[in-house]
């Protein structure tokens, strides 16, 4: 787990609001000061940081290394802040790191960013010694944490309201999962012509990878991305041929207790985002690169789904064409003009009800 440190040295209007809200996600890295140290200092869970030696805190910050070496205490970590300048500053960090006198580094790169700590993330990853880089916004903290995929070992960052802090959650959250079910192909009807939506992540997709799409707030089925290669057309595994303009598509929700809400295809566009899953049911979030609206001719599926004496109708509108395809029980994917009426194929059974795009507990009909 990617350690967060939240900034609390300064007891702004809002610091009890933030604190609050900083429980309520499970942070419980503070870096701490004099003053803000006393309104905390009797709530054991947390786990204090600080520059002020006179704190009785579980991590003291050193910014100079003679200091470090004369105060050091054995019954706390200790670590060091540096600021990124020079290139002899990323290198002092690498060094540092290896002597074992610090349990974690702060870094703070004013200017370059990116560079600098693709270096020091790649020659610290399998040291013990933590790497965190100090962020001003939430966007730099997500540059920082998935740099180099393996990203930095956490961050330190002053939250400036308690969105910041619900949308570090979002930032850490484990691997999504979504529950995927079986469902059988009950009805197909030709549609003459429809406006299709492509979506192109910045993305590459996986075999057995898409978008979950559906008609309906009732269920989605899992469209595949255009990862084959054919005789008469390249592959383009960036790609979902997603559906029609009206279809929902399951979208990242700001709340990290909720895992998704719903957008119109119709709806997206570039620099938004969108769930991605497999055939496990394994989900990512990945950013939109373009969406292609053009008229097609399209088909509809009736669906159909089995839960105990229950069943569930299900819809979507694909294009018609070979190269779009639904996704098989056993993960194999399935050209739409090649499905049958009893052909089985994976969907994901929804909330029912969604007011614009949320989950909402109400009776609705859709059909």
């Amino acid at each position: 787990m990617k350690k967060i440190i939240l900034n609390f040295e300064k007891k702004t209007d809002n610091f009890k609001n933030l604190v609050q809200e900083a429980f309520n996600m499970n942070f419980l890295n503070f870096l701490l000061s004099e003053e803000t140290y006393s309104e905390l200092e009797d709530i054991e869970r947390i786990n204090t940081f600080t520059k002020n030696f006179e704190i009785p805190a579980k991590n003291l910050i050193f910014d100079n290394l003679e200091q470090l070496k004369k105060e050091k205490r054995l019954d706390v970590n200790c670590g060091f802040f540096l600021e990124l300048k020079l290139k002899n500053d990323e290198r002092a960090v690498i060094d540092l790191s290896k002597t074992k006198e610090v349990n974690f580094i702060i870094v703070s790169a004013k200017d370059w960013k990116v560079i600098p700590f693709e270096n020091l993330i790649a020659a610290m990853h399998t040291n013990d010694t933590d790497l965190i880089a100090m962020v001003d916004d939430i966007e730099e903290a997500e540059l920082m944490l998935k740099t180099l995929e393996t990203g930095v070992d956490g961050i330190l960052i002053t939250p400036k309201n308690v969105n910041d802090i619900v949308q570090l959650k979002s930032l850490i959250q484990p691997g999504i999962k979504i529950e995927l079910t079986k469902a059988k192909i009950t009805k197909i009807q030709n549609i003459p012509e429809s406006e299709r939506v492509c979506v192109d992540s910045t993305s590459l997709l996986q075999p057995g990878e898409g978008f979950l799409v559906g008609s309906t707030a009732r269920g989605f089925v899992l469209i595949h991305s255009e990862t084959f290669e054919t005789t008469f057309v390249n592959s383009r595994p960036f790609r979902v041929n997603a559906g029609d303009v009206s279809a929902y598509i399951l979208v990242p929700n700001d709340d990290p207790e909720i895992i998704y809400q719903t957008n119109y295809l119709s709806e997206l566009k570039g620099g938004k985002k969108v769930i991605a899953v497999n055939y496990k049911g394994e989900a990512r979030i990945v950013s939109i690169g373009r969406v292609k609206i053009e008229i097609r001719p399209m088909l509809r599926f009736e669906l159909e789904v089995s839960e105990g004496n229950k069943k569930i109708p299900l819809s979507c509108i694909c294009q018609n064409a070979e190269t779009i395809r639904l996704v098989a029980p056993d993960g194999k994917a399935k050209s739409v003009v090649a499905i049958k009426i009893g052909d089985e194929v994976l969907v994901h059974i929804g909330p029912g009800a969604t007011h614009f795009g949320t989950a909402i507990k109400e009776s609705i009909l859709e059909k």
